[in-house]
């Protein structure tokens, strides 16, 4: 049996890939911010509920604590995000980027995963097998939002790219630091999600498929890497 929590699961991919590990035997915490919207789909899903908040410290501890209290973690996946730079107009294009815009973007997507880390690692470091799982986005390959003529060329966002090429960043700075577990970031694929405005060209249940396998990995796997259902990705 694996213990395993999803932040940002009561929807979209976080719920999906929820599903899929309780379905392969997981016992499943859904880190939800909404404790209604929490509490209805962990009794949906027959999982287990913390109340999280990724931006606030007090939110993480008492969670992290909860989870100890139960008996510990296994599994990390670091799946709350944001994408403020999307807007009923379309996407904020350079020129209008703004510093706060940023930092809203980079307060989920980077610091709330640094937040939620570093309060679960002494959980994950008493795992026989610790697993953490960070959701990036394609748009966080540098080699391929600079490929001419690929829709990653073509994204004019700036908050977004940037906030996932830093988890990127701390993927590999954690991997190589905890070399006793397997950490690695995941790219969905464009999936339709509230994120986007469900815009996207595939289902959860297609995005997720990479978020559960790796979820999944064994001790002897890769550890350090960035890949989408198809494998390895450029950085």
């Amino acid at each position: 049996m694996r213990t395993t929590l999803i932040t940002g699961a009561n929807k979209g991919l976080g719920f999906a890939a929820a599903r899929r590990l309780i379905e392969a035997g997981h016992t499943v915490y859904l880190g939800c911010r909404d404790a209604d919207r929490g509490r209805r789909a962990a009794t949906e899903l027959g999982a287990r509920l913390v109340v999280l908040d990724v931006t606030d410290d007090s939110s993480v501890e008492a969670a992290a604590k909860t989870i100890a209290a139960d008996g510990g973690l296994d599994v990390l996946v670091n799946n709350a995000g944001v994408q403020v730079e999307m807007s009923e107009s379309g996407t904020v294009g350079a020129a209008d980027v703004t510093a706060d815009l940023m930092r809203r973007t980079f307060e989920t997507n980077v610091f709330g995963t640094v937040r939620v880390t570093h309060a679960i690692l002494p959980l994950l470091e008493r795992s026989a097998a610790a697993v953490m799982v960070n959701v990036s986005s394609g748009l966080a390959s540098l080699t391929r939002v600079t490929a001419p003529g690929t829709p990653s060329y073509a994204y004019p966002g700036v908050a977004y790219p940037a906030s996932k090429a830093a988890v990127n960043m701390v993927t590999v700075q954690y991997a190589k630091a905890f070399p006793w577990m397997r950490v690695n970031a995941v790219e969905p694929g464009f999936t339709s999600t509230d994120l986007n405005g469900n815009t996207g060209a595939q289902t959860v249940e297609q995005g997720a498929e990479v978020i559960v396998r790796m979820a999944m990995v064994a001790p002897d796997g890769p550890t350090g890497g960035y890949f989408s259902a198809g494998g390895t990705l450029p950085w």
